[in-house]
């Protein structure tokens, strides 16, 4: 079976479980395509794209915050969930996009963040202005601190960003106040979940996007949300449910509500959970029917390239989510994760926050061929498949100069982690212009600079390539879609070569086979390639990955 690259895909029909086996596409709208020539990506530059999506063969688009906010942290720090930031647009835009997306079989998955707000949020400003005891700040965390005057922080928990949780205010005279707490940056502060007005809010913001045609919800942070009144420290080794501030038992009664509310439209819409938990018997509690549908798998992208490592996390992966009857998610990056290019190039390809560092070599060339490889292995696993822009392109990790890096994680790092910006740099679209098709030619450079040498590896240097990075994504998106054993749920582990193979069987007369070793794998008898990361001729070389079909 073939597919040619450049022929547009028929839509798929509608269903109430079209995210079960989706392929969903991330964009940071910061950086995928500037309509006004601003030098930021903003929705026209996405609605002026959505063609390139729909050639793809995305099913739908999850976009990281797009609401007013100051920027601390990439957006978010949400200002106000029913404005649309002035660099991105208008709520009219957003209207628009979501429509227009549809229309053209593309749903919309937008971004809440429901651990904390900006500081510039109104709730917050009122709580600042009323002052302790008020039911204004009863919506937050503040506390009076603890030692003689109140000068030492509440807790001593680390932030998920490095550094103190607990930043103090000051009194309208002078002296110092409470303090408030935030997990992520000052300028995130925490909301109290125990608080109705919290709980009200957010489901009225979902309920907000709903009405306007969005299909589901990225919840951001989704463990973290519900904190013990009584602030103690985190246990040196905390049994289930005993984190002060992750996972809690109580989460679960917000899922649910947010759930009903979900439910209640004539076309359900989707939860998904962004949800870093190691224990996956805790992680599956979040997909129980009445909760939420997915959750990504956080543990597959970040283990190394090697077979034994991701032949587990697949099957505690799957093993896990048989009882409560979700679907698996498969993604090798995000905006927060250094890409699979520069990745799978590194002598350690695992990936790990508390380990990054500037100057880590990579093999470019190692971390494509391995990356063409993983791209499929993930798309050819049962569930949903997540992409992050840029990926389709091979893009690598770029390295922004330490001048111009604004990720708030490199800051509260003492300059020590090179922070998330190298896989946020604007993407490229032609061989040439002031910021080689971001923008238009004539329009500002972008707000973080592209490397040298992107423009071989943009959309219009790849758009002709057969052999191209964006070749292969449009190849196996394509195939993923046409061939029923994609969507069945399952599979069969084969043995095909020893335990440096992934060899698995998908419904009836399908299989990958993936070789992470360094001898090459004789193809079965009677196969045939369907799709291939790389050159076959009998046999699959090493860091190759092939679809099979095979006899019946």
């Amino acid at each position: 079976m073939t597919t040619t690259s450049d022929a547009p895909l028929e839509p798929r029909p509608a269903a109430s479980d079209w995210w079960r086996s989706a392929v969903i596409y991330q964009i940071y709208p910061r950086s995928f395509a500037d309509g006004n020539g601003d030098g930021t990506g903003d929705l026209a530059g996405v609605r002026s794209r959505l063609g390139y999506l729909r050639d793809l063969g995305v099913d739908a688009i999850w976009y990281t915050p797009w609401y007013a906010s100051p920027l601390a942290d990439g957006g978010y720090d949400v200002r106000d969930y029913r404005t649309i930031d002035p660099a991105f647009g208008t709520l009219a835009d957003a209207e628009a996009l979501i429509t227009e997306a549809r229309e053209l079989g593309i749903r919309t998955i937008v971004d809440v963040v429901p651990n904390h707000i900006s500081s510039e949020h109104e709730w917050f400003q009122a709580a600042l202005a009323a002052g302790p005891g008020s039911p204004e700040r009863e919506r937050f965390w503040f506390d009076d601190g603890k030692g003689p005057g109140g000068d030492e922080m509440p807790t001593g928990w680390v932030s998920s960003f490095q550094g103190d949780t607990w930043t103090r205010t000051t009194n309208p005279d002078g002296t110092p106040g409470q303090w408030y707490l935030h997990l992520f940056t000052p300028e995130q502060p925490d909301v109290n979940w125990n608080h109705p007005d919290v709980r009200q809010e957010h489901e009225d913001v979902l309920r907000f996007w709903f009405d306007r045609g969005a299909a589901g919800i990225r919840i951001d942070s989704a463990a973290l949300i519900i904190k013990d009144p009584a602030l103690p420290e985190v246990p040196a080794t905390p049994g289930p449910g005993e984190h002060p501030h992750l996972d809690r038992d109580e989460i679960h009664d917000v899922y649910r509500g947010w759930r009903r509310v979900a439910d209640d439209y004539a076309e359900p819409r989707v939860l998904v959970g962004e949800v870093w938990l190691a224990d996956q018997e805790r992680f599956a509690q979040y997909l129980r029917p009445d909760e939420m549908h997915t959750a990504f798998n956080f543990d597959f992208m970040a283990r190394p390239w090697d077979a034994k490592e991701l032949r587990e996390s697949i099957r505690t992966t799957l093993e896990a989510h048989a009882p409560v009857g979700a679907p698996a998610t498969w993604v090798l990056s995000n905006h927060d994760v250094t890409r699979p290019v520069t990745r799978y190039g590194r002598e350690d390809s695992s990936f790990d926050f508390a380990a990054k560092r500037f100057g880590t070599p990579s093999d470019l060339d190692l971390g494509t061929r391995r990356a063409r490889a993983a791209a499929l292995l993930t798309a050819a696993l049962p569930g949903a498949l997540y992409v992050y822009q840029g990926d389709e392109l091979g893009l690598p990790e770029a390295d922004v100069p330490r001048e111009l890096i604004q990720d708030p994680m490199h800051f509260r790092s003492e300059g020590v982690d090179p922070g998330r910006d190298g896989c946020r740099v604007p993407l490229p679209w032609a061989r040439t212009g002031t910021s080689l098709g971001f923008g238009p030619d004539d329009g500002a450079a972008p707000w973080l600079p592209q490397p040298a040498g992107w423009a071989d590896r943009s959309v219009e240097a790849q758009d002709g390539d057969a052999d191209s990075m964006l070749a292969l994504y449009r190849r196996l998106l394509h195939l993923r879609r046409e061939l029923p054993a994609l969507h069945t749920e399952g599979l069969t582990w084969l043995d095909l070569g020893g335990d440096d193979v992934l060899a698995f069987a998908r419904g009836a007369g399908l299989a990958c086979v993936v070789n992470l070793g360094t001898n090459p794998v004789p193809l079965p008898a009677g196969a045939t390639v369907l799709l291939a990361s790389g050159p076959v001729d009998g046999a699959v070389g090493p860091d190759i990955a092939v679809w099979l079909g095979l006899p019946s």
